[in-house]
């Protein structure tokens, strides 16, 4: 390395300065005296400190980080942090706690066993029965019971017990046509282990003897038969009498004699009923004046489809059905099918009855299919076990709201022209659970136009149909109805406008 000496004037003791300029060789120092006393390191120095910091850069520990943060300014913003987000959490949750108050619960009503029961009607001298080595005609009901509550049955009302010359001295004794009185006995015992009550019909029998006059005597004698007669019945385990509307025992006095001994039997889990059914196409005059769900009488039965008495075109069957469904019902209902029915409406027809708000009462015969042959007749029918099972479970079809819809005529349409049936829809509706119910009684196929109804859901899922063909998802918009076909549909949607 090469030394330069500098060589200053004075003091000579002072001696020289060496700098090392191999060290630096930026700095061109040609003239010694020129030559700086000290060299300039500290601005190379600062960048080498600033580099080495940066290379040993390291985050806060534990307890750095809690030096910083215990700041006041810190602990002041988490503070205020912490009760905007109490504050909100408090607020959203007293919001959800308002809405569930406020929004209207469905509550399940405390149904009676005459509400929620399937009724089967059946005159024991019709039944066809050929599984069976029994002869007697009663002891072949008794053999059919399991066949009843395989079908969803719980009730059965037994009509023709009594011969025609019956009064009300002789009502103790059955026809010996169908059976014994212990036969019988024996059957309403049966019944009851099964889970399946037995009502005795009634109607059009002459408990009144019309020919003896209006004697006070003959009327009060026969006041006291009658009584008598109905107090055996009931002591044998009858849940309950069936009259008509045209009796001359279908009387508001008669009524209350009856309705007092059927509370005399009665008890919370097994009521005692009384059942009215109507005969003419409109009530009698009497029934205006009977407390009908109340105190009198439970079940006012009423048919569907009048009777006619000639048969009906599938158009005057759904004229008579529209006209029964927008009559509005001020007690619980109860349905027949009525009389004049073409056979290949009956499918159609059965699923109404089992999907209209009340109590359906179904006669013998009507649960079987068309092409059920009689060897099958201990075989429950598909429809009408499907029928009940969602009955039985789905409260908006047990109980739920009825809702009529209409479609619109001015639509072009889909099919549907002047001379063809009009389908038939309507909504049960309990809480979010909605179905639909779609029959069709016209003899050529219709399809919906898409815009019949607007304020349903497009989607669906099939329940049942009459065909029992239909499965799965659904669109609404795209359903072609076959001839006297009936659907069922569980819609998807929950918010439904009608």
């Amino acid at each position: 390395m090469q030394k330069m000496t500098l060589k200053v004037d004075g003091d000579p003791a002072h001696g020289s300065v060496s700098v090392q300029v191999g060290r630096y060789p930026d700095l061109n120092y040609s003239n010694s005296e020129t030559a700086p006393l000290l060299v300039p390191e500290c601005h190379h120095d600062h960048r080498f400190h600033r580099h080495q910091q940066q290379a040993h850069w390291r985050p806060l520990n534990r307890e750095e980080l809690e030096i910083i943060a215990g700041g006041p300014r810190w602990r002041k913003l988490r503070s205020r942090l912490l009760l905007c987000f109490w504050f909100c959490w408090l607020l959203m949750l007293g919001t959800a706690v308002a809405i569930i108050i406020q929004t209207p619960k469905a509550v399940t009503p405390d149904l009676r066993w005459w509400q929620k029961d399937v009724f089967y009607h059946l005159h024991p001298g019709l039944l066809m029965d050929v599984q069976t080595n029994e002869t007697s005609h009663i002891s072949r009901v008794s053999a059919r019971l399991p066949y009843l509550k395989s079908l969803g049955v719980s009730a059965l009302i037994l009509q023709g017990m009594f011969g025609p010359d019956s009064s009300s001295a002789n009502l103790t004794e059955i026809d010996h046509s169908l059976g014994t009185l212990p036969q019988f006995t024996q059957l309403i015992t049966q019944s009851r282990n099964a889970g399946v009550r037995v009502i005795l019909d009634l109607c059009e029998l002459d408990l009144f003897d019309q020919e003896l006059g209006n004697v006070t005597d003959v009327w009060s004698s026969m006041t006291k038969n009658i009584q008598y007669t109905l107090r055996f019945w009931l002591v044998q385990g009858v849940s309950g009498f069936g009259i008509c509307d045209t009796d001359p025992a279908f009387s508001k006095k008669t009524l209350m004699e009856w309705n007092m001994l059927l509370q005399e039997f009665s008890s919370h889990d097994d009521e005692r009923i009384l059942m009215v059914r109507q005969l003419g196409n409109i009530p009698s005059d009497n029934v205006f004046n009977i407390s009908v769900n109340g105190s009198l009488v439970e079940l006012f039965t009423k048919p569907l489809i009048p009777d006619p008495h000639h048969p009906l075109s599938p158009a005057e069957v759904a004229e008579a059905m529209e006209a029964s469904l927008q009559t509005q019902q001020r007690d619980w209902p109860s349905w027949t099918v009525g009389g004049g029915v073409p056979r290949e409406l009956h499918r159609a027809i059965l699923v109404l009855i089992m999907t209209l708000p009340g109590t359906p009462i179904i006669k013998y015969g009507e649960e079987f299919n068309l092409v059920q042959q009689v060897t099958q007749l201990n075989q429950p029918p598909a429809l009408f076990h499907s029928l009940s099972q969602s009955r039985a479970h789905e409260e908006a079809l047990h109980f739920g709201t009825f809702t009529l819809l209409t479609f619109n005529a001015s639509l072009p349409s889909s099919g549907l022209n002047s001379t063809s049936t009009p389908p038939i829809a309507f909504l049960r509706s309990w809480g979010c659970v909605h179905f639909l119910v779609l029959i069709h009684l016209g003899s050529k196929p219709h399809s919906l136009d898409p815009g019949w109804a607007p304020s349903l859901p497009e989607g669906g899922v099939f329940v049942t149909s009459t065909g029992l063909d239909r499965f799965g998802p659904v669109t609404l918009r795209s359903i072609k109805m076959q001839p006297h076909e009936a659907i069922v549909i569980k819609l998807f949607e929950s918010d439904i406008t009608t």
